[in-house]
């Protein structure tokens, strides 16, 4: 069976020439199924680019990208959403909930773009709200919900389709310690069900929850270890 990601010297780097800059300079990873795993550096690392390649949100300038076999560096922009969709939970540190849509709309959205029948789409949307302790606010907006529970709701929409990854991108950054808690919990538990979890942070007490921790510096892997 082949690694679930495989990169292989992979560069992202903008104003080629003399004043370029490296954004990826020369990544070599592979990710295992059902791995936790912590990408950790400070601004300007690149693990925010490191991110959006893992997430088939960009596109290097050279390099290999293999998810679950497949090389995706030469799929169309339609084939890559589709991955994007099946595949991959995003959870997004500023939660990107749709303002006029209830946290079941926001759930259900995804779904929609996957062309699942309305019945499907309720059930999976209230299940998700539920395992993240939103059962009572699914009819309420954004600007209903505190913090903590806007990001429950970018969970349960991150989850309702069951991707096998979920790549949660800074996911306790713009909440308090308790919410925050709530938050990794939950990831724990998506992974203790056999999600591959990868963890954008800066924080490394948040790292530290992971499973294997890997470090960025000035666009390269610095240290990649598993964290006993």
């Amino acid at each position: 069976m082949p690694h679930l990601i495989e990169i292989e010297r992979m560069y992202k780097i903008y104003n080629p020439g003399e004043n370029e800059v490296r954004a990826l300079d020369g990544i070599s990873l592979v990710i295992d199924r059902g791995e936790f795993v912590a990408i950790v550096g400070q601004s300007g690392s690149g693990k925010s680019t490191l991110m959006n390649m893992l997430g088939l949100l960009d596109i290097c300038t050279s390099g290999k990208y293999l998810l679950d076999g497949i090389d995706v560096l030469f799929m169309t922009d339609d084939e890559l959403s589709e991955i994007r969709n099946k595949q991959i939970g995003f959870i997004f540190q500023g939660f990107n909930l749709i303002p006029s849509l209830t946290a079941q709309g926001n759930v259900e959205l995804p779904l929609i773009y996957r062309g699942m029948r309305a019945e499907e789409r309720h059930e999976l949307s209230l299940s998700a709200l539920a395992r993240v302790g939103l059962e009572k606010r699914i009819h309420h907006l954004p600007s209903q919900m505190s913090g903590g529970q806007q990001q429950r709701a970018a969970i349960a929409r991150a989850v309702a389709a069951r991707p096998p990854i979920i790549l949660a991108d800074e996911p306790t950054g713009n909440l308090d310690s308790s919410s925050g808690r709530e938050v990794m919990n939950i990831l724990h538990e998506l992974h203790k069900e056999g999600r591959t979890v990868i963890l954008i942070t800066h924080d490394n007490d948040i790292a530290k929850e992971a499973q294997r921790i890997i470090r960025m510096h000035d666009g390269k892997i610095s240290e990649d270890y598993k964290n006993e």
